[in-house]
């Protein structure tokens, strides 16, 4: 993914956008391949799950409290000092802009005082980017991101250089499982709770598929959010049977407009990367760990003659290594920022895409 032949590149990633506190060392070799020295996440679940999901301020603050100990911990496992590293990354954003000014704060003082180039990483180009560390793979190829609050399809065709091909126009994925669960009084996060319980139920519960069949490759989850509801409802009270079969079919119904969406975008790439371009499906995100979802793709991929690449499970959720990787990419290039970079709440990784038309779209 990179011109052989540099000097070997040692990256500190920092990652505070949600609720997860991380830190990670990670190597880019002259070769191109990276990696992992060492990948430390602190979680703060117990923190929010009383609460039903992640509350902003609270997650600011054990940003404050954990991250010094992460970095600590992670140059500890790695074997390195910081006078070691040749530069030092930090997700910048998209997300909760409190929890992103401690880890962006954070690292531009370990840049300054050391006198090391300060690299402000877009989370979600920290997803795209993550099969170069653990595939090897080449540009371009087509990324399906289901991250936090995103759901796209874009065309990843080199470091910095994304083109969108679909959004959500509404729920993301992760957001609609986390609310899915919250309806059916189940835990938090949503998305590994309503897997478990539609393991023991049966997808006879019938739901909507929004946007399936449509020509533009966008997503929507709100229409079917809001049938649950309704459906849920009209069982009140609820049997544990009825909360599994309300999963099954949820979840069910996920996969088939995901691989609707996801069949569309196939359609598109070549259309956008190029004639002949390599025909590779690569899935990034916390969804990405859910198993029906997975088998849907993988079904989809094969029927149109692309190749699955899902990232392993512990760098499918936030974590600092792939924001060092991402850093490490961009360093070799020469791509750093100065001091004054800020955090973002919003980072597009297509600011030139044509907007979708839809309430509270998700670019």
């Amino acid at each position: 993914m990179t011109t052989a032949g540099h000097t070997p590149l040692t990256v500190l990633g920092i990652e505070t956008s949600c609720d997860e506190t991380a830190a990670a060392l990670v190597r880019l070799a002259a070769d191109g391949s990276g990696k992992i020295l060492s990948n430390v996440v602190r979680s703060q679940l117990d923190l929010h799950a009383v609460y039903g999901g992640v509350v902003p301020e609270i997650a600011a603050r054990a940003h404050v409290e954990l991250l010094d100990a992460a970095i600590l911990q992670a140059l500890g496992e790695a074997g390195l000092t910081l006078d070691q590293v040749d530069g030092v990354a930090a997700a910048a954003g998209p997300g909760l802009i409190g929890g992103l000014i401690v880890g962006v704060t954070t690292a531009k003082a370990i840049a300054l005082g050391l006198g090391l180039p300060f690299i402000a990483v877009n989370h979600l180009e920290a997803h795209a980017l993550t099969p170069g560390l653990t595939d090897r793979l080449a540009f371009p190829y087509l990324l399906l991101l289901v991250s936090g609050g995103h759901t796209q399809s874009l065309v990843v065709k080199d470091v910095s250089n994304y083109e969108r091909l679909g959004t959500t126009l509404d729920d993301a994925l992760g957001e609609a499982f986390d609310k899915a669960a919250k309806l059916l009084g189940l835990g938090y996060p949503g998305g590994p709770e309503v897997e478990c319980m539609a393991a023991k139920g049966r997808p006879t519960v019938k739901l909507p598929r929004p946007m399936v069949g449509r020509e533009e490759p966008h997503f929507s989850l709100a229409g079917l959010k809001t049938a649950l509801r309704h459906e849920a409802m009209a069982r009140a009270p609820l049997s544990e049977q009825d909360i599994a079969d309300l999963c099954a079919s949820f979840q069910e119904a996920v996969a088939d407009i995901v691989a609707d969406r996801t069949a569309r975008a196939f359609e598109l790439y070549e259309e956008h990367a190029g004639r002949g371009a390599q025909r590779i499906l690569v899935v990034a995100g916390g969804v990405a760990a859910n198993q029906r979802l997975r088998s849907a793709l993988a079904t989809t991929a094969r029927k149109h003659i692309f190749r699955l690449v899902v990232a392993p499970p512990e760098l499918c959720t936030d974590n600092a290594a792939m924001i060092a990787w991402a850093g490490a990419m961009r360093l070799v290039r020469g791509l750093t920022d100065d001091l004054s970079a800020p955090a973002r709440a919003r980072w597009p990784l297509d600011p030139d895409a044509p907007p979708a038309l839809g309430a509270g779209v998700k670019a």
